[in-house]
Formats: C-alpha cells, sequence, structure tokens
C-alpha cells in the first residue's frame, strides 16, 4: 500500500548546500561521464524524500555505479520520472519522489530547473537552493556551483520542476543523516 509523505525541502538543500563543491564519496562522479548534474540533484531529492524506486529501467534509484537506474543521471530520464511521463508512469509503481513541470512563479527551494539548448535538448539539471534580490539560486554539479544566480547561464530555455511530495511504501524512510555524512544510502538489507 502507498502512503504519501512530505518532500523535505530543507533537507534538499542542506545536502545540495554540503557536497555541491565536492563529492558525496557513496556515488560515483559522472563529470567525465556525459556529466554529473542530474546524479548531484537526484543525490538532493533523494536526502529529502529517503526513497527510491528499484524498477529496472523505469526507476529511479542509485546502488553503485553499476546498478542504477537511467532517471538517476540522465537529465531526459529524470524529468520523464519525476513528472510521470506516461510511460514512466504505467512502470515505476508510482513509488519515489514525484512533481509536475510548472512556470517560474510557482518553482521554491528544493525544486528544479533543468537548461535546454537553442536545438531544445535539455542537456543540464540544477537544484534550486535560494532566492536573493529577485535573483533565483541554484547548486549543480559537472562545473559545480554553490548558490549561483540561474541568470549567469547561458541557455535558450528552460523548465522547473516542481517536487510535489513523495509515494511510499510504509516502512523505514530515515535515511538523511548517515547520506549527507557520506555513510550509507540507507538502502532495504536486500539492496546493499
Amino acid at each position: 500500500m502507498l502512503v504519501y509523505k512530505e518532500y523535505n525541502r530543507a533537507r534538499a538543500v542542506e545536502y545540495a548546500r554540503r557536497w555541491a563543491l565536492s563529492r558525496n564519496p557513496l556515488f560515483i562522479n559522472f563529470a567525465g561521464q556525459g556529466g554529473d548534474c542530474t546524479s548531484f540533484v537526484s543525490q538532493c531529492i533523494y536526502a529529502g524524500s529517503c526513497v527510491m524506486n528499484f524498477t529496472r529501467d523505469f526507476g529511479w534509484y542509485y546502488v553503485n555505479p553499476n546498478d542504477r537506474a537511467p532517471a538517476w543521471s540522465s537529465v531526459e530520464y529524470f524529468y520523464d520520472f519525476m513528472t510521470n511521463t506516461p510511460s514512466f508512469a504505467s512502470q515505476n509503481g508510482g513509488i519515489g519522489p514525484y512533481g509536475i513541470e510548472v512556470d517560474s512563479t510557482r518553482a521554491i527551494e528544493g525544486d528544479v530547473v533543468q537548461l535546454a539548448d537553442e536545438t531544445g535538448d535539455f542537456y543540464h539539471t540544477l537544484l534550486i537552493t535560494g532566492f536573493s534580490e529577485g535573483q533565483t539560486l541554484v547548486s549543480a554539479h559537472t562545473n559545480d556551483a554553490l548558490d549561483k544566480p540561474l541568470s549567469s547561464y547561458n541557455y535558450a530555455n528552460l523548465r522547473y520542476i516542481h517536487i510535489e511530495g513523495v509515494r511510499m511504501e510504509i516502512g523505514n524512510d530515515n535515511c538523511f543523516f548517515d547520506l549527507i555524512e557520506g555513510i550509507s544510502l540507507g538502502l532495504p538489507a536486500a539492496r546493499s
């Protein structure tokens, strides 16, 4: 049975600020393999949800570099999973964080921004970590950034993903403290 819980935005932002300029040793750095930005944002959202979806191909999870879902580290697959694009929604069982695409006026701390080039291809994922003097501040990996103004990026288009909540099965959902310290992913024993 699925239950719904609130996405903990404060924990997602705290995680982003802790690891934006370094790497949590629990995760591989994808910088030399297409970029680490979406993996970093996935880590942040995991810190705020403590729930992964272990559905092969259509889920959202990371156990190790060889056991992870495409949505964990790929810009488009991440979007499809988080927004429950039909092919994903019918496959993933609904477990995990979820969101909707919104305009800039509805995006808040702990939400996601994805940038696109002039051909419409989305190529970069960032986490909103604050606002200052009318500026949206983001944190990211690959080109590491901590509270960098979104306006300083060069892009042709963007989209915002507002994380609405988390669907989960009843059970232990307290991974945050071990995760932020780089001690453990807090996965179920069968997945560790």
